[in-house]
């Protein structure tokens, strides 16, 4: 049952990630509900961190060199106005300030406090109206190109609520980069690039701070290659979807969700 509780919340984890409907609240309710708590639960959700995070640096890779080259580039001649990865590597690095300034002084206090199915019904309820909303009243016109300093902190701020379990970083800060105008595409791969050095910062914080010697490596294996394998397919299919589809689909689902949860918390729980 262990190897298949791994197997399980790794592809919850590789699939909820990047798909806007809550990594954090799938796996809160996921583990209240099954109450499988028969290894470290700290370190198994590092193990799915990193999973996730390799899916991340596998899937843009390409995109991960070409910043890279631009910093330094920028470095060597300031030139962000007419250079695209100078100007978007700076961007990013921006957008993550407010998610590093918060996270290092109330993440831990937020996250443990929060930790509850019933925010989690909350949050997914939230951000399925954020979803409805932003495709209803804005009109989202620019492309990667047309990111400024203001669209990045916006992303920036709006990355600080997804501390909140259920309610999706990958969610918020696409409805962010779409209420500054930003294609739905373009704001969805703005958030992913925008995830990797938080997703990066926060493993390393995390995987110095467990227990690796209490490690079970062959559970903790399964679950990190189920999410890894999962979260690359999740990329590819979700920036697929978002160029040509609307997010109403991952509303409905939410609040669907958020209704099953809130029925189970009062009449089966």
């Amino acid at each position: 049952m262990n190897y298949l509780f791994s197997l399980l919340t790794g592809i919850v984890q590789g699939l909820t990630e990047f798909l806007p409907v809550s990594s954090s609240g799938h796996l809160v309710v996921l583990h209240d509900i099954l109450k499988f708590d028969v290894f470290d639960n700290v370190l198994y959700d590092v193990v799915l961190h990193m999973g996730t995070l390799v899916a991340l640096i596998v899937f843009f890779r390409k995109d991960i060199a070409r910043l890279g080259r631009g910093f330094l580039a920028s470095l060597r001649r300031w030139d962000v106005r007419n250079d695209l990865d100078q100007r978007l590597s700076w961007l990013v690095g921006l957008a993550v300030v407010p998610m590093v300034v918060v996270g290092a002084a109330f993440g831990d206090f937020i996250e443990n406090t929060l930790r509850s199915p019933w925010v989690v019904a909350a949050a997914l309820a939230a951000g399925a109206c954020l979803f409805l909303l932003v495709e209803r009243f804005t009109a989202p016109v620019k492309a990667m190109t047309g990111l400024t300093a203001a669209d990045a902190a916006a992303v920036g701020l709006a990355q600080i609520l997804s501390f909140i379990p259920g309610m999706s970083r990958s969610g918020i800060t696409i409805v962010a980069g779409m209420s500054r105008r930003l294609e739905r595409g373009a704001a969805a791969r703005f958030s992913f690039l925008v995830s990797i050095p938080v997703f990066l910062g926060a493993v390393v914080k995390e995987a110095l701070s467990v227990d690796w010697a209490a490690a079970d490596w062959s559970i903790l294996a399964l679950g990190f290659f189920a999410a890894a394998i999962t979260g690359i397919w999740a990329l590819r299919f979700f920036l697929g979807f978002v160029g040509r589809h609307s997010l109403d689909v991952f509303a409905w689902y939410r609040i669907g969700i958020a209704l099953l949860l809130v029925v189970w918390l009062v009449f089966i729980r």
